[in-house]
């Protein structure tokens, strides 16, 4: 097969105009002088503005390699430091190529040209836009005079399933991060915090996380900042603002600064929290109470990262990465005209809904965990709970009575009561009664039906999450009346007196047992 190198033109590298220029190392001309390379076709890449190094490089290689056809291509870069321009380029020349793999043999040059145009050669041939081998060059040992070494790199599959194993690995962890390690169990959540996961690495846009008060956003929004500058992505601070403690001339002043003597009261310089941004991140939560004003000086502040503090005639500039928060439907706000549409439209490219807690009820008993871990870390004290105990908790807060009005502010607040009274380090079943009376009064919700009463008596809330409303109410009505029967067979003949009658022999006992043992459940339970 023919051999077929592509490879970019080193303008330091390839450089050298008069006769001792043979006697240092020029890659893509050693390419050729290696006897066992024999290398019939050589595509050059170069800038218009080489032109005449890449005709010198070009007779250098007719000189060593008569054999070697080499064709120049002038590839028109803007900035061969731009990603974007560079691969359009390249991925243009790669398309226009007529490649014959079952011919020939393609290996591209990945020594030469700018760390940009490395990778982005790297990238065509791993996506087999190129389909060929990776060919490094180095030169020979010091003091000495010659081709150098060079070598073909197969891109190994094997080697990319561990990549590909570790980048997975990375990746759940970042995802664990963003949940702060708790494992979460909804679907829906787990699949919007993988998406979030892929926005905050991959972009610098604006984020909108939206949601009931208590659900989260918050929080959210330091372990996005914290990821980021993990990554080297952000190098300064994060600041947060609630914009609902902001009025007239104070929000101006907060977000944009003033100057010394802008107003009464203004008695030196202020930066604002945008300039305190600058690098890092901005977390504004509840953006839908800013006033229109501010609102409109924001939106230059994201467009142009640059803003007038007030009573001032100097632009200030920052360059910060936006997220913002809110509980309101922003899209009624703009038909309200209480909030911009153009401003909406700016940060809405990015728009992620947390949901409350009682629609993510099956997260419930991981959170548990971790209130009980936090306030250990903060109270300097372990606290647990007894297995009764917390079946009648999850049993309570999975059920459609709790309404956790608060979301997770509820759930914190209630483990920390329960925590805190727990003077033996054991929250007992009296302290959750307590506590599940305590949240009844706070929602104003009546409390446990009989029938939820009748079946935790015999069963664990797990195991009745796992029934369905139709089955509870049938098993809730079978159990009273085993309660009020003398023996199995006594409660057998009422539950099934009517079809009883319909068979020559009656089992009223063995039907009883069987549909009890569906449950997990024997005569002796219910006694």
């Amino acid at each position: 097969m023919r051999n077929v190198v592509i490879g970019i033109l080193g303008t330091s590298l390839d450089s050298g105009k008069f006769q001792d220029r043979w006697q240092k190392w020029r890659p893509s001309v050693g390419i050729c002088q290696h006897e066992e390379l024999l290398v019939d076709r050589f595509e050059l890449l170069h800038e218009p503005r080489d032109q005449a190094l890449a005709e010198l490089v070009a007779s250098d290689i007719a000189n060593v390699s008569p054999e070697t056809t080499v064709n120049r291509h002038a590839l028109k870069l803007v900035d061969a430091w731009d990603f974007d321009d560079v691969f359009a380029r390249l991925l243009e020349f790669a398309r226009g190529c007529q490649f014959q793999p079952e011919e020939e043999n393609y290996l591209i040059h990945i020594t030469t040209g700018t760390h940009v145009e490395q990778i982005c050669l790297f990238l065509l041939a791993e996506s087999r836009h190129i389909p060929g081998q990776l060919l490094q060059t180095s030169p020979p040992p010091r003091n000495q005079i010659g081709a150098g070494r060079y070598r073909i790199i197969d891109l190994d599959l094997s080697k990319y399933d561990a990549l590909a194993t570790r980048f997975a690995q990375q990746q759940q962890e970042a995802r664990s991060f963003l949940k702060s390690g708790i494992e979460t169990r909804n679907g829906r959540f787990n699949a919007l915090i993988e998406q979030i996961e892929t926005v905050a690495i991959a972009s610098t846009a604006p984020l909108l996380i939206t949601g009931p008060t208590g659900a989260g956003k918050s929080q959210l929004a330091r372990k996005i900042y914290q990821l980021k500058r993990q990554r080297q992505q952000l190098r300064g601070e994060m600041v947060e603002l609630n914009c609902a403690t902001l009025r007239g001339d104070q929000a101006m002043s907060a977000l944009f600064g003033h100057i010394k003597g802008a107003f009464t009261g203004a008695t030196g310089p202020r930066p604002g929290l945008l300039k305190s941004a600058h690098q890092g991140l901005l977390f504004l939560d509840e953006i839908g109470e800013l006033g229109l004003d501010e609102q409109a000086m924001l939106l230059r502040a994201i467009e142009e990262k640059r803003f007038l503090p007030v009573g001032s005639d100097k632009e200030v500039e920052s360059d910060f990465q936006l997220i913002a928060g809110t509980n309101r439907d922003l899209k009624d706000c703009v038909k309200q005209r209480t909030f911009r549409e153009d401003l909406l439209a700016r940060i809405n490219l990015w728009t992620f809904c947390l949901p409350g807690l009682k629609d993510r009820r099956e997260d419930i008993e991981p959170n548990l965990d971790f209130e009980l871990d936090r306030f250990a870390r903060v109270a300097g004290r372990k606290v647990t709970m007894n297995k009764e105990a917390r079946q009648g908790f999850l049993a309570f807060a999975e059920s459609r009575e709790a309404t956790w009005d608060a979301n997770f502010r509820d759930l914190n607040a209630s483990i920390t009561r329960m925590a805190t009274l727990a003077a033996s380090g054991r929250i007992t079943v009296a302290d959750v009664e307590t506590e599940i009376g305590r949240l009844q009064t706070d929602w104003g919700v009546a409390t446990c039906d009989d029938q939820q009463q009748t079946l935790l008596s015999v069963l664990d809330s797990r195991r009745l999450r796992e029934i369905d409303l139709f089955d509870q109410a049938q098993l809730a009505a079978v159990i009273e009346v085993c309660r009020q029967s003398r023996s199995l067979s006594d409660a057998g003949r009422q539950l099934f007196a009517v079809s009883r009658l319909e068979k020559r022999q009656a089992n009223d006992a063995d039907r009883l047992r069987k549909y009890l043992a569906r449950f997990g459940l024997t005569w002796g339970d219910l006694s």
